[in-house]
């Protein structure tokens, strides 16, 4: 910044100026050179603060975008997480659901094994009563044959 140079500038006429004795450490400088030297600031002064002011500005601008963007990332990373949590009670559901089916599946077939089993039994049941009566028309009709 050019006023930093400039404050500089009438910080060396003032050290460099003629003390005046017996006056308390008050000194003679060029009274030209530094209202010159004064009036420069002033003219850049407005540009200086304008130019601070937008770097400011700017600033402010480049926070609050990172803020949003910042907002943004937590916002889809917290609904990553509630998807994936939602994800997984429905794998956890679908896991206990596909159990309860595998289970009514093993008692269906249990069932169905015991009552073919008894169907079974109950069919050869009533052959062996058939072929015990043709059995015993058989034996008869032999009797008689004899």
């Amino acid at each position: 910044m050019e006023l930093l140079e400039l404050l500089e500038q009438i910080e060396d006429i003032v050290e460099s100026g003629v003390s005046v004795p017996f006056s308390g450490g008050k000194c003679i400088v060029d009274r030209e050179v530094l209202l010159d030297l004064i009036q420069e600031i002033r003219l850049k002064l407005p540009e200086d603060l304008k130019m601070a002011k937008r770097i400011t500005e700017e600033k402010q601008r480049y926070l609050a975008e990172a803020q949003e963007e910042a907002q943004s990332i937590i916002n889809n990373a917290e609904s990553r997480i509630a998807a994936l949590v939602d994800e997984n009670e429905i794998t956890k559901k679908a896991y206990e659901q596909a159990e309860i089916i595998i289970a009514n599946a093993k008692k269906n077939a249990r069932e169905i094994r015991l009552g073919t089993r008894e169907y079974a039994d109950s069919i050869l049941n009533k052959v062996e009563e058939i072929l015990e009566d043709t059995l015993d028309v058989i034996k008869v009709n032999r009797q008689e044959l004899k």
